[in-house]
């Protein structure tokens, strides 16, 4: 998707403001818990992974009860490409792979909001060699 200047700007703020104003995100809030590493550039995606996705897609993105891992050949780029996520954040999506059920679409996330958390997992899976 591309994303004008001023567009991406508007995005940046938003994000900022959800960080900054939100009593449920912070650091702290999975403390104890194992996670990737990734570079400085990439904890404010990270951040957003774990306000919107993590509860369900897990932490480490290895999955939960609730929701299936990203950490799977599953979510390759070539099976499920980047504007699946858009979508699915977006509309929700039927349950075709796993046994969890449909995923609600999820409230409160946007274009910007979604390609960072794209950016964050595409960086985790191929740090995990899943492409």
């Amino acid at each position: 998707m591309k994303f004008g200047f001023q567009s991406m700007q508007i995005s940046a703020i938003v994000i900022a403001l959800i960080i900054f104003m939100s009593p449920t995100l912070s650091l702290a809030q999975n403390a104890g818990v194992e996670s990737p590493n990734v570079p400085a550039e990439l904890n404010l995606n990270k951040m957003l992974y774990g306000k919107f996705c993590s509860s369900c897609h897990g932490v480490d993105l290895k999955g939960t009860k609730q929701g299936p891992p990203f950490l799977h050949r599953v979510y390759h780029p070539g099976h499920h490409a980047d504007g699946a996520f858009f979508l699915a954040a977006k509309n929700g999506t039927r349950a075709h792979h796993w046994k969890f059920g449909n995923m609600p679409p999820v409230p409160g996330t946007n274009d910007g909001i979604v390609a960072s958390i794209v950016k964050y997992v595409r960086y985790v899976q191929k740090q995990a060699g899943i492409f």
